[in-house]
This record gives structure tokens, sequence and C-alpha cells, in this order.
């Protein structure tokens, strides 16, 4: 494999993980919030992960070397988890209905922070695997010295 597609498809990684963390640190931040600009509660959102191809000069494609198994990983939507809300009595609360109950988004916390520091492990392992790309570049510059 070339080193410079180990630095893109690390790359990729990066841009992905850091877009997950960003929806996974929004997901945290409303999880008590019960009113949104839509009129109900905030609904978790879902990052879906899919395989991107890697970008290519056309030299390449010319020459007929185009490796279509090597891949890097892209965000391709972000999805609101449409399952259950849950429900308080809280008959104080400004957003409760008739009955004194509020509707609550439908995010757990332990489960988001589990999922961001997973995040920022893959983040963090992406980073090493471009970093050692980077050094063995570097050490074969070295090498014509």
């Amino acid at each position: 494999m070339d080193l410079l597609q180990a630095m893109q498809i690390s790359g990729t990684s990066l841009n992905t993980q850091r877009t997950v963390m960003n929806v996974l640190s929004t997901n945290v931040a409303n999880a008590q919030t019960t009113r949104t600009e839509a009129g109900g509660p905030y609904r978790r959102k879902i990052p879906v992960l899919s395989p991107s191809a890697l970008q290519t000069d056309f030299s390449k494609v010319l020459a007929g070397r185009l490796d279509q198994e090597l891949a890097g990983v892209e965000v391709k939507e972000v999805l609101q988890d449409m399952s259950e809300l849950a429900t308080r009595h809280d008959p104080g609360h400004p957003d409760a209905d008739e009955a004194g109950y509020v509707t609550l988004p439908n995010v757990n916390i332990l489960e988001e922070m589990v999922q961001l520091m997973s995040a920022a492990r893959n983040y963090e392992a992406s980073v090493t695997a471009f970093n050692a790309a980077k050094t063995m570049i570097l050490k074969a510059l070295e090498i014509g010295r």
C-alpha cells in the first residue's frame, strides 16, 4: 500500500470520528431538552458510517492502477432515533401536559458517554496510524542522505 494512501485513509477516519463526536456531544448536551424548535422534546441523533472511495488522481485511473478495495470512511447520514420517549410526572414543569407528565428525550447519558469514549479512542488510533505513516515517509527520505 502506498504510504500516502495510508495517510489519506487515516485522514478520512479523523474527519469521521470528529463528526461522530460532535453528534454524540449534541446528544449529551440535549439530554434534558424538553422543547425544541419543532415543538417536541429532543430526539437522539445517530451517525451512520459507510466506506468511501479514496480520491485518486486521473493518471492512476488512466493507467488502470485504481485499487478498488482500499477505502476510507465517511458519515453517510445522521438519523433521528425514533424510539419511544420517556415520560416523568412533574406537574410543576412548564412543558407538562394536563395530567402533569413531561415527555423527555430518548438520550441515555451512559450509552452516549461509552460511544463518545469509543469515538475518541478511534480518533487516537487514526492519529497514531497517520503519524506512523508520516514517520515512515520521513525515514525513507533520510535514506538518500
